[in-house]
């Protein structure tokens, strides 16, 4: 059994993921409500990223991982804030979660994530940064090595759909008004979550001469999963007036496609477009994501 993770403040925890990984880093650094500031060293560059740790975790129990990654030129600290309905999810009792909020590194010339569908010549290697730190976390908390889960807002939301496209390790990704940037090829079968709003400037809905639709992308996963090409549709209004509509594409290859759609919703990880403040408690874009995520397992 692993030792309960609040006490690994007290010491260095030594571990060898591959050669090219050198000792974790563990600070004393210690956020509110159980948020962990913490680094490991891949290949000679030292990364940084957010642990969250529910209250009732016990130390012994293997519990689901989430990770959340921000968007472009953001930092894990801003978007841990803004995304603070993910950690009250993350506590209800007996289907608690842990969350991880990486840092992007400078990735020809912006902070942002180098997926395998973004090529760089001055970008990191984040697809190893993060099978590095799924075995990193591991040596300190009990996770669930069938229920890894990724998500992301605008370009970590474009890298979340990456990792789906070339790790199992994921049982399922999500994306926040993200999109990929190129459609690589994969055979490989992921649950799959789009919420995107249908005013998004950034990465409009309907596409422009540098993005593809948001429909294509559907159709994409739709294809690579063996979904149904029909969907089973509903709709919802919040209380501010956001219209949602909702298409599952079911009966995959034990897997599913979903997608939901934000009425005159912009670029933005609040589906209620409540923009202050950050991590508003109405806002349920954490449990649209979560929701889908926990029905899925490797």
């Amino acid at each position: 059994m692993k030792k309960f993770f609040y006490i690994a403040i007290a010491f260095m925890a030594l571990f060898s993921c591959s050669n090219t990984i050198e000792e974790a880093t563990i600070t004393p650094d210690v956020f509110p409500d159980g948020v962990m500031k913490e680094s490991i060293v891949l290949n000679g560059i030292s990364r940084d990223y957010l642990l969250y740790v529910p209250k009732a975790y016990n130390g012994r129990d293997p519990l689901p991982i989430v990770f959340n990654f921000h968007g472009e030129n953001d930092n894990a600290d801003d978007f841990l804030w803004q995304t603070s309905d993910m950690r009250t999810i993350a506590n209800v009792t007996d289907n608690e979660f842990f969350i991880v909020y990486p840092q992007a590194r400078i990735c020809d010339g912006k902070v942002t994530w180098n997926s395998s569908s973004q090529a760089g010549t001055k970008c990191n290697d984040d697809l190893s940064f993060i099978n590095a730190l799924i075995d990193s976390i591991a040596s300190k908390v009990e996770i669930n090595t069938d229920k890894i889960f990724a998500g992301g807002y605008s370009e970590g939301g474009t890298f979340a759909l990456s990792l789906g496209m070339s790790n199992n390790r994921f049982a399922a990704v999500g994306s926040v008004a993200g999109t990929m940037s190129a459609f690589d090829t994969t055979t490989q079968a992921t649950p799959v979550i789009f919420i995107h709003g249908t005013a998004d400037s950034t990465f409009p809905y309907f596409g422009d001469v540098n993005t593809e639709s948001i429909q294509s992308q559907l159709d994409f996963w739709i294809k690579t999963n063996n979904a149904d090409s029909t969907p089973l549709t509903s709709s919802e209004t919040s209380p501010y007036g956001v219209t949602i509509d909702r298409y599952q594409y079911l009966n995959g290859n034990k897997v599913s496609v979903e997608h939901h759609k934000v009425n005159d919703g912009l670029h933005m990880w609040n589906i209620e477009q409540i923009v202050y403040p950050a991590g508003n408690p109405d806002d349920e874009t954490g449990l649209l994501l979560w929701k889908f995520f926990e029905c899925h397992s490797l």
